[in-house]
């Protein structure tokens, strides 16, 4: 974990508890470990213009990191599979989207290639869901949402070097 040898990104590990609202939307957060740093997770389902071959557990999810330290956030395109939202990674190509979203994965600006990957290792559903909701997300209580909770890691995250950038850009 942490940043290597110069050039190395950094990888991040942790566990992340996710809520799949009725919406198809997610709420959440991602715990950092071993430092327990906290990050914000929010994502909307990207609608296909298409029948998508991949079959109906397959979605794209336009997912959020939020850095509540630093208030800044990153937005990457991440394929969902599984009915409750229960595996997200990367993908590489959105053939058959609408052309912003392929642009948002293809990431054609300069800023280095975030990933994100989350396999559930819990599913929690009705009081079990509604009690972890209750204690870790209080502001979707009440929202009929299920909560997966597993381990998740992201790469290529830095809002330290996204905030020099905008400085550089900004002169």
């Amino acid at each position: 974990m942490g940043k290597g040898k110069k050039g190395e990104e950094e990888i991040m590990e942790g566990i992340a508890s996710i809520a799949l609202l009725p919406s198809g939307s997610i709420s959440g957060h991602f715990i950092k470990l071993p430092e327990s740093c906290c990050y914000g997770l929010h994502g909307t389902e990207l609608d296909c213009e298409r029948e998508c071959s991949r079959g109906e557990d397959y979605r794209l999810i336009k997912l959020s990191i939020i850095d509540y330290a630093s208030k800044r956030e990153r937005t990457v395109v991440v394929e969902c599979r599984g009915h409750d939202a229960a595996r997200f990674q990367n993908i590489d190509h959105a053939h058959g989207w609408e052309a912003d979203v392929v642009g948002t994965v293809e990431q054609k600006h300069e800023k280095q290639k975030v990933s994100v990957s989350f396999e559930c290792e819990t599913l929690k559903a009705e009081d079990v869901a509604e009690e972890h909701i209750r204690k870790y997300m209080p502001n979707l209580t009440g929202l009929d949402a299920v909560v997966n909770v597993g381990p998740m890691k992201i790469s290529g995250l830095s809002f330290e070097a996204d905030a020099d950038q905008e400085e550089t850009e900004d002169t």
